[in-house]
């Protein structure tokens, strides 16, 4: 057999091939409208959006993968088919934090997949309401940024909302030099966010020394400001390259090159365990020696660990602070479910924020 005929015989396989994963894409898709029907005939509140299933779907792909495909690659193409699917059960909507572009949109449709409806809101408060209002499913919201830190206004939400958290997702954050002119020496402007400016501060002090910076309210708000003058650059992700029509003058111009991303998805279900989770709760104790430390106790009694503790003040009086605390394993989990027993009984205030999957992407 020759070259060519070799060819032909693989691409002849990889037609059948292709007719193959139609065919039993398009039969997945017929099971999820079953699922639906299913649902809908028992309960017309059904709730169609599982985390807890979603998850487990994604790390048995990961686990049974044999390649050449990578396990994330994999995951993410499994992370679309579920997402066209449910969309035939019930097209969701997502609110963010936007407007179009920003790296909180990148988290949800990499959570969600791009079957989802993103809605841009105008600040993380507009978030939490449409979905207390039922206008959005879900919204994903910023919470910590492994060079930058937390994100105060997030965590100040949970004070007074009653919505839950669900589910996690942790974006890299690929900060790239956008504009229309690609002579550097020519620019007099950088716009972007003032976390984004930070993250970048080092590359910008050696590259662009003498550029004024000037914050905005977003990175994508940053690009829309680029296309108005050849003088003026952004720093912003690809999704907003894209969108604006902006050339990526440097890419990658983040000072961490581990520079990741936190974000949190809210809405108002109760999520089951999916075997690898994380509770996050809010919690507060007497302003006392050693209070936050016979708080804790139960944690490390129970053999708990303690992944995140961050304080913020509590609004009720000067000098009273309320601890955000996230742990490994489900409310539900035995000796997870003792530790919040005896936490209820020591903590001030009291309040479990949602069990939820670990990010799986």
């Amino acid at each position: 057999m020759n070259e060519e005929q070799a060819l032909t015989a693989i691409r002849a396989r990889i037609d059948e091939l292709d007719r193959q994963i139609q065919d039993l894409l398009n039969e997945r898709a017929s099971a999820a409208q079953e699922v639906a029907h299913i649902k809908q005939s028992s309960d017309p509140d059904a709730v169609f959006y599982r985390p807890e299933r979603e998850a487990q779907v994604l790390r048995a792909v990961k686990e049974r993968n044999q390649g050449p495909l990578g396990d994330e690659v994999m995951a993410r193409l499994f992370r679309e088919i579920m997402s066209e699917c449910l969309a035939l059960e019930l097209p969701l909507s997502v609110g963010f934090l936007g407007p179009e572009g920003t790296f909180t949109q990148a988290a949800a449709l990499k959570h969600f997949g791009h079957a989802v409806t993103t809605v841009p809101m105008t600040a993380i408060s507009d978030v939490f309401q449409e979905v207390e209002s039922g206008s959005c499913h879900y919204g994903v919201v910023p919470v910590e940024n492994s060079s930058e830190g937390v994100v105060s206004h997030t965590l100040d939400m949970f004070l007074n909302s009653p919505l839950k958290i669900c589910g996690e997702v942790t974006l890299r954050i690929h900060h790239n030099l956008l504009g229309s002119n690609a002579d550097l020496e020519s620019l007099k402007v950088v716009y972007s966010h003032q976390q984004s400016l930070a993250q970048c501060r080092g590359w910008l002090d050696r590259h662009l020394p003498f550029v004024e910076r000037i914050p905005v309210g977003s990175n994508a708000e940053a690009a829309r400001r680029a296309t108005e003058a050849p003088d003026a650059a952004a720093i912003a992700g690809a999704m907003a390259a894209e969108l604006y029509g902006l050339n990526v003058l440097v890419p990658n111009i983040e000072d961490d090159p581990g520079n990741t991303t936190r974000f949190l998805v809210i809405g108002r279900q109760v999520v089951p365990p999916s075997g690898e989770d994380k509770t996050s709760l809010l919690l507060s104790t007497r302003n006392e020696a050693g209070g936050l430390h016979r708080l804790l106790a139960p944690l490390a009694e129970h053999r708990i660990s303690m992944t995140r503790i961050e304080s913020r003040p509590s609004r009720r009086g000067n000098w009273d602070y309320v601890f955000f605390i996230d742990i490994n394993g489900h409310r539900e989990d035995p000796q997870v479910a003792e530790a919040l027993a005896a936490l209820r009984a020591q903590a001030g205030m009291y309040k479990e924020l949602g069990s939820y999957p670990q990010a799986v992407l």
